[in-house]
């Protein structure tokens, strides 16, 4: 006989209910067929708030108009890449960008500056259009390129001007290999760059990408249930919700520990 109730018999950390500013977790895909994004929100819909074509996918996919309307059926929000802008702006067809993401449908932008020469002036206009046209702007503090130092002050500063120009959110640069931004070429989580944006204001949240198993824990472990998480992956979406309730090994003495002394 199927169980259609989850079990209640366990003290678990609490977690913020859908739509939410804490606790999202953004998934980035990377040409998921339609049917498997299907499969993936009937099961695991309640545990993921924003979907990212990664990069410049969008662009080639023929069937992303049907996709958006899809996720958004789920209380999903979609989302281009942020390289996808980079490369409009780069040639100048950044308006071009914003309209066709409009037509579509897309619910958010994503403005980075770590595939091109982006500039600091250039990003915050973006951010400002994008926000005109009336997208949720995820604004990427730090860059892709692993010989770019990483300091806390840069950061802190990048992230207030993005928010001076409508930020939405504040991305946690980390990229899909978890080794540069945030990261140490090991996959290590640089406290000093958390602490910088942390402290950048409650106002706007942060989004850390976080690719690896071990980086979720972290963030999980030092900020609690409700972090914010991006570049997950579809495949992830049950294990990283079980990682923010406690119940894999990598959190369960912090989280359980948490959830029964309330």
């Amino acid at each position: 006989m199927p169980i259609s109730e989850p079990p209640r018999f366990l003290e678990t950390a609490a977690r913020t209910i859908k739509p939410r500013r804490s606790g999202i977790t953004h998934v980035i895909d990377t040409g998921t067929p339609t049917a498997g994004i299907d499969e993936r929100l009937r099961a695991h819909g309640a545990f993921v708030d924003v979907w990212k074509f990664g990069f410049g996918t969008a662009y080639l996919d023929r069937d992303v108009a049907s996709k958006i309307e899809l996720l958004q059926s789920h209380g999903v929000k979609a989302c281009p890449g942020g390289t996808l802008l980079e490369a409009a702006w780069w040639q100048g067809r950044a308006e071009e960008f914003f309209s066709w993401a409009r037509e579509l449908g897309f619910d958010c932008v994503e403005v980075s500056r770590g595939a091109t020469d982006l500039p600091a002036a250039s990003k915050l206009d973006l951010i400002a259009r994008a926000r005109h046209h009336g997208f949720e702007v995820f604004a990427e503090v730090g860059g892709k390129d692993p010989g770019e130092p990483a300091r806390p002050d840069r950061w802190l500063t990048e992230a207030r001007r993005d928010i001076d120009s409508g930020a939405c959110w504040l991305v946690a640069e980390g990229r899909e290999s978890g080794t540069v931004g945030l990261y140490t070429a090991d996959g290590l989580v640089r406290a000093d760059l958390v602490d910088a944006l942390e402290a950048a204001g409650p106002e706007v949240p942060v989004v850390y990408e976080a690719p690896r198993r071990e980086q979720q824990a972290w963030l999980v472990n030092h900020l609690g249930s409700n972090v914010n998480l991006a570049n997950i992956s579809r495949d992830e979406l049950l294990a990283v919700e079980a990682l923010r309730r406690g119940l894999r090994s990598d959190t369960l003495r912090t989280r359980l520990a948490a959830a029964c002394s309330t």
